[in-house]
């Protein structure tokens, strides 16, 4: 004749159970963020594409705004 389960026995499983719900939250969380990882390294390796092609725009409008000034003169007898 099987006994029935004791409380003991009870709450042991339950605690299990919410163990193993823990765990699966868990699971899920940590893939969550892998995901947002991955999404972020793809976000800056655009930013950094972009910022390299900025920056490569800008040097090229300032050097055509800015011509190369002449060398300034050594002749000190001007003030």
């Amino acid at each position: 004749m099987a006994s029935a389960p004791t409380n003991a026995t009870q709450a042991k499983d339950r605690l299990y159970a919410q163990l193993a719900g823990s765990f699966g939250r868990m699971s899920r969380a940590i893939k969550q963020t892998a995901d947002l990882c991955e999404q972020l390294q793809v976000d800056l390796h655009a930013m950094r594409t972009f910022a390299g092609l900025d920056a490569a725009k800008f040097m090229t409008v300032a050097a055509q705004l800015n011509p190369e000034d002449p060398e300034p003169s050594n002749d000190h007898t001007k003030s």
